[in-house]
């Protein structure tokens, strides 16, 4: 990918220019960075976003509008750290921000210690680095959290569950928390009847015949195939489940460092899909949407099903409480790592297509109503106006709540 951003005209006087440093470049967050920007850009702000070549993001930012520099980086700490934080006081210096938008662990980490608090910057930890990991490597980001959030004029959470996670764990920071959004205008129902809906995005998306031809349910997990997305506890959960429901059929969409190893231990009547460019049709397809995270901040995937009138199956971790309709948590959440209770709860919900269907019907209601990605996006830059409005703090008061 070239060093050199995308042509764009040179920011008027007293335009805001935005620079988003971003590490990964797929998945949840790259979702996310493209809509703040395509926001961002149309309200007549300069949006940049620095990240590494690879994935969708660059890509899908430009797209969006934005200016796009190359910023190298890997996405797990290691003895590359120097020349990353190097690298970001680079793409500092060329941008000359007028807020630093630092979008997960390792943008979080890199850019608070390239910019020091010499930009106002907003860190959005995405999930939080010590839920990824464990023993000695969980102390030292929780470490560095505590201590890195004395660098950011504000701690930007998704989700009231992961801002109480920081808190718990003893960082002290000024935060806010903006719940994510989803795009109602792309992720809807593809027609008013569901069953014709469903049956159009079946012969849409390339399921093999043994799929198409059974009468039992599909389940549809998306998501990158990796450890935090927990498709390995579906996997233990699938025989039991296909025990009682023979006809049950499994669809796993994305792609990811675990697929090969999960592939082949997989049991029959689970698909390997791959990635996507457009998840609706697959969305669309489902009878049920699960996502067996291990931790997030709040997941989009469920977000977008629900959009799209499809009930959904979640783990119980942050944001998913907050995610879903009221009342829908006793049979639409689950305890993480348990694939005994996640096969009852999916045989509970499969057994009743009527259940189903009720639920689908909240859950589209409940998304168009508490999940525009018009609210999220708008309250995102009234938050960088509200930093650039007041006298920065000069001393640790600014960390305080």
């Amino acid at each position: 990918m070239s060093t050199q951003p995308s042509a764009a005209p040179p920011p008027a006087p007293s335009q805001v220019t935005v620079l988003h440093l971003v590490q990964p470049v797929d998945g949840g967050v790259a979702r996310v960075v493209v809509d703040l920007v395509r926001a961002q850009c149309a309200a007549g702000l300069r949006a940049v976003v620095g990240c590494p070549p690879g994935g969708r993001l660059a890509e899908d930012a430009r797209g969006a509008g934005a200016e796009v520099l190359a910023w190298r980086a890997g996405r797990a700490p290691g003895p590359a750290l120097p020349a990353e934080v190097l690298g970001a006081r680079r793409v500092l210096g060329r941008v000359r921000p007028d807020v630093l938008h630092a979008h997960s662990a390792k943008a979080g980490l890199a850019g608070r210690l390239a910019a020091r608090g010499a930009v106002p910057t907003v860190f959005q930890p995405h999930a939080w680095s010590f839920d990824a990991v464990g023993g000695a490597t969980a102390a030292l980001a929780l470490r560095w959290e505590r201590f890195g959030a004395r660098w950011a004029d504000r701690v930007l959470c998704v989700s009231e569950a992961e801002r109480r996670t920081g808190e718990a764990e003893g960082i002290v920071a000024r935060w806010s928390v903006i719940r994510n959004g989803v795009d109602l205008d792309h992720f809807r129902p593809g027609g008013p009847d569901p069953v014709l809906d469903k049956a159009r995005a079946r012969a849409e998306v390339p399921l093999p015949t043994a799929f198409r031809d059974g009468a039992g349910p599909l389940v549809v997990c998306v998501g990158r195939i990796c450890r935090q997305k927990g498709q390995d506890v579906l996997l233990q959960a699938w025989p039991e489940l296909v025990g009682n429901l023979p006809g049950a059929r499994l669809a796993l969409v994305g792609d990811g460092p675990d697929t090969e190893r999960l592939r082949r231990a997989a049991p029959p009547g689970v698909l390997f899909a791959g990635a996507a460019r457009d998840i609706r049709p697959w969305l669309r397809a489902a009878d049920l949407v699960v996502l067996p995270s291990r931790w997030e901040g709040m997941a989009l995937a469920p977000l977008e099903a629900m959009a799209c009138g499809r009930p959904v199956l979640v783990s119980d971790v942050s944001g998913a409480r907050e995610s879903l309709p009221p009342g829908q948590g006793r049979l639409c959440l689950v305890p993480p790592e348990d694939p005994a209770a996640l096969a009852k709860a999916l045989g509970r919900l499969l057994a009743e297509p009527r259940l189903l269907a009720e639920l689908g019907e909240q859950a589209r209601q409940h998304a168009r109503t508490d999940f525009d990605v018009r609210r999220t996006t708008d309250a995102v830059t009234g938050l960088y106006h509200e930093l650039l409005g007041r006298p920065r703090p000069l001393n640790q008061e600014r960390i305080s709540r």
